[in-house]
């Protein structure tokens, strides 16, 4: 399957969704994002943070708002140029669709958000959420943005997290649960599913995996989204966010 992550089409309306205005009153979603997980992390320490399915940036850069490190990791090659390209200086342009082969060219720059001050403490790679290099260790939080439902094997995933996040720090998951079949082979779906003739959400299934290693340390909560797609067709979405805290000392 090629990915859709590296058309024009999806870059367009990422760095739209990341960067563009709000739509029907829902705030931007990877502001409001990285904003809980700081309220999450209280008095933790704020050394370092990953933010994993980063996409175009956004959310990496809002968290260096308030950590020493964020790094953002994708993996799109496409998302990841363009988030460089803007921690860089550049200006991006880009194509918002209205109406069949009709839209507006638009322009996008970090110079038009407060991130002056933050943009070096920021990183940027390209990278399977699944299969991170060893560098990815120690990390205060890690926030999993729309993501448990687009990888391989999300099992393999979430037992790869205790390695990666010190104790006591906080694993942060936002998802619609949008499972599709060419994204995650079915066999290895966690949740959305029927087990022993009961139904099994996701929640479930995190919760199965995550157990040794992690607690659930607040009730879930909703985070809507919407995507423009069309000056006439838009994705409304509502994630559910979970936080879990990584056991020992």
């Amino acid at each position: 399957m090629t990915n859709p992550y590296e058309t024009d089409e999806l870059l367009n309306q990422y760095l739209a969704f990341h960067y563009g205005i709000d739509y029907f009153d829902v705030p931007n979603y990877p502001v409001r994002c990285a904003q809980l997980c700081l309220e999450f992390m209280g008095n933790r320490p704020r050394r370092k943070a990953l933010d994993l399915g980063c996409a175009v940036g956004r959310s990496t850069f809002e968290l260096a708002l308030g950590f020493d490190t964020a790094v953002g990791v994708d993996l799109s090659a496409r998302f990841i140029d363009a988030a460089e390209a803007l921690q860089q200086g550049n200006t991006l342009n880009y194509f918002l669709h209205d109406e069949g082969d009709l839209g507006r060219a638009m322009q996008v720059s970090l110079a038009n958000f407060n991130y002056s001050d933050c943009s070096q403490r920021v990183e940027f790679a390209q990278g399977d959420a699944c299969k991170l290099g060893e560098e990815h260790t120690g990390y205060d939080l890690i926030f999993a943005g729309n993501l448990i439902d687009r990888v391989n094997n999300p099992t393999e995933f979430l037992n790869d997290m205790p390695k990666r996040i010190v104790p006591g720090g906080l694993l942060v998951i936002s998802s619609p649960y949008t499972l599709l079949a060419e994204y995650t082979p079915k066999e290895n779906w966690i949740g959305g599913i029927e087990e022993h003739g009961k139904p099994k959400t996701m929640l479930e299934g995190m919760q199965a995996v995550l157990a040794p290693h992690f607690k659930r340390v607040r009730d879930p909560m909703n985070v809507p989204f919407v995507i423009r797609e069309t000056a006439r067709k838009y994705q409304h979405s509502i994630a559910e966010m979970t936080v879990w805290e990584r056991k020992g000392s």
